[in-house]
């Protein structure tokens, strides 16, 4: 359920520094905080920072967990039901703006009421809020449309109180959101003057704990920001999305271009992001997904899932059983006969890591197909051994390390073999914007037509592999299981670990290389087809970004029927099913302050409240920068 509506949210936001806010922001006194006149400007942008959430539990938990269905990136492990494109409960999006804005706020009220010269120093600063702000915006506004953003949150500095904000229209915001890129990229390019003097900057270190206070890291940050923006833009204003491509691509700031340029997270050593699991309701990866990945050697078909429990510990367990293997993993298992026993004897295929890998149908009650049994009844995973008895999953499955750190993992083996975990608690790192989306925004936009000084080409390559080197260093940091070991239990060979049939996850000298020389990844010259391929592009970079990937295949139609590459599966031969396009609404009481504000908002935009999750409704009801996109599947429209 989305908890609270965005104006909910934002009326508790205009009251943090007179209510909520004191227990978390004035813990050191006593003093009711809104006669505090005077706070620390670096505290107020940290908290800012760590504010900065667009993909907390709630997002994996409801929002994720649905839309990666919905565009065929996981499926349900027992299956997709004939509800799947029901969403009974959405939250953490919608009001995630709201949280930095609070900070933000502050910091310009504390500023607007210093000294003009004191004020100055902290010019920089303000300023960085500006690039992550724009980003909750985009955010909030892809599922929900409208919302109040340039009169939220400033009850506490208006008089009388500005309780009722306005919703701006996403047109509005879009067009308020570039400029501020703009000048923000601008203040932080360049010295701050006050009276011709130059104005040293307050230094931020380690308080801000993506880019160390580099304001050049924060200029390129958001120049490059304006990309994400453009492409969101390019159904409705497509001149004007092209045209900031082309400001932002000449602009001196820069473009992301670097992995260390790359938005990485982590607020400290003690950061676990959050605690609950969410892998069980992501499900499983699509089966096309990973069959592309693998046959591609995709390096990041390891970074994004979990090896499958089926290493040869447990394909001899299943020998010794005398338990079927299920068929596509038996397909890659080579073996012998010794005394009347099959014994393993090695990886056939792609071999190891690559034999680890499989996803699941995505195919409405796919369960009840005898063809993918295999895929579906545990009761052909499970053995015994000794009168202990254990169930092995035969398919990748969502790789929580990347999304959580405090995880445990326990190795594979037979029923009756004492247990390895890996239980080292690790700090997560995570990554919410990159040089490869970067570039391969930039692929997208030269190929529609933007006027840029690289090849579609070139920045179609450099997407693509700094994608893959970004994961492996998200997964080196992560340090998920079988990155920096394999398991153990297969002794020691020459006094070192002997992997013999098990192999590391990570990134190996030339598998770039083999990669990018692969057709699928690689542009040709043909527009319709070098545009498909962008997009499914983006589509696995955003295999760890839900909303991101939903956005992306909602703006392309890719995946897309019929496609040689990555074909988007009909549901069902006989049911098509509708997908949403947007989350619900939830109905308005009548005593909300906001009701004819909300009201009004929702009926601009031609939205139903309180629909009950109606999927036609939330397809044909679209916000407004998906109006004339094209229907998931049916690929590019440009």
């Amino acid at each position: 359920m989305r908890f609270k509506s965005i104006i909910a949210a934002a009326l508790i936001g205009t009251t943090l520094f007179t209510s909520t806010g004191c227990k978390d922001d004035f813990s050191d006194t006593n003093t009711d905080p809104s006669v505090i006149n005077k706070g620390d400007i670096r505290f107020l942008f940290t908290n800012g920072l760590q504010n900065f959430e667009p993909q907390g539990y709630l997002t994996w938990f409801y929002n994720g967990a649905n839309t990666s269905k919905w565009v065929q990136s996981y499926a349900s492990t027992g299956s997709n039901g004939d509800m799947f494109n029901v969403m009974i409960a959405a939250g953490g999006q919608g009001e995630m703006t709201v949280n930095v804005l609070k900070s933000a706020r502050e910091v310009s009220y504390l500023l607007d009421n210093m000294d003009p010269a004191e004020a100055a120093k902290y010019e920089h600063i303000k300023h960085m809020f500006s690039p992550i702000l724009v980003y909750l915006g985009m955010f909030d506004t892809d599922m929900y449309g409208d919302m109040p953003y340039t009169e939220a949150v400033m009850a506490r500095y208006t008089n009388p109180m500005l309780l009722t904000p306005k919703y701006d229209t996403v047109e509005d915001l879009y067009t308020i959101w570039y400029d501020q890129l703009v000048e923000a990229v601008n203040v932080l390019s360049n010295p701050v003057t006050v009276n011709g003097t130059q104005i040293t900057q307050t230094a931020l270190g380690a308080q801000d704990f993506v880019y160390g206070g580099n304001a050049a890291k924060w200029a390129k940050f958001a120049n490059s920001l304006k990309l994400k923006l453009a492409v969101r833009l390019l159904h409705q204003n497509k001149a004007k999305a092209l045209a900031i491509a082309k400001e932002a691509a000449a602009n001196p700031a820069g473009l992301m271009n670097s992995l260390t340029d790359d938005f990485v997270y982590n607020k400290g050593a003690n950061e676990y992001h959050f605690g609950d699991d969410v892998d069980g309701y992501m499900g499983a990866p699509s089966k096309q997904l990973v069959d592309l990945m693998v046959n591609s050697r995709d390096p990041r078909v390891r970074f994004f899932y979990q090896k499958n429990d089926f290493n040869s510990k447990v394909v001899q367990a299943f020998f010794d059983t005398n338990k079927e293997l299920p068929s596509y993993i038996a397909a890659n298992v080579d073996y012998e006969v010794v005394n009347g026993k099959k014994v393993f004897k090695a990886w056939k295929g792609a071999g190891e890591p690559w034999v680890r890998y499989y996803g699941i149908p995505v195919e409405v009650m796919a369960s009840q197909k005898g063809e993918y049994k295999d895929y579906f009844d545990s009761n052909l995973w499970k053995i015994s051994i000794g009168g202990k008895e254990k169930t092995y999953t035969p398919y990748a499955y969502f790789n929580r390390e990347m999304v959580q750190g405090m995880k445990d993992y326990t190795f594979p083996d037979a029923p009756n073999v004492s247990v390895t975990q890996d239980i080292v608690d690790q700090p997560w790192y995570g990554m919410f914007y990159s040089s490869a989306e970067v570039n391969l925004y930039l692929a997208e936009l030269k190929l529609i037509g933007a006027d840029l000084p690289g090849t579609a080409a070139d920045y179609f390559k450099n997407g693509v592999e700094l994608s893959v080197r970004a994961y492996d260093k998200l997964a080196n940091l992560n340090k998920i299981p079988y990155y920096h070991s394999v398991y153990v239990n297969y002794g020691e060979k020459d006094g070192v670990e002997d992997p013999r049939n098990e192999k590391s996850i990570k990134l190996e000298d030339g598998e770039v290389e083999t990669l990018l020389a692969n057709p699928a990844y690689q542009l040709t010259g043909n527009k319709a087809a070098d545009l498909e391929k962008v997009y499914i592009q983006q589509y696995i970079h955003f295999v760890m970004i839900p909303n991101d990937q939903f956005v992306s295949a909602r703006r392309s139609g890719v995946p897309m029927a019929n496609s040689t590459i990555l074909p988007y599966v009909r549901f069902s031969p006989t049911v098509d099913y509708v997908i949403p396009r947007r989350f619900e609404i939830s109905a308005v009481e009548k005593s909300d302050l906001m009701y004819d504000i909300k009201m009004a908002a929702y009926a601009r935009q031609g939205f139903s409240v309180g629909t009950n999750n109606d999927p036609v409704k939330l397809n044909t009801e679209r916000v407004w920068q998906d109006k004339g996109a094209p229907n998931f599947g049916a690929g590019p429209n440009f």
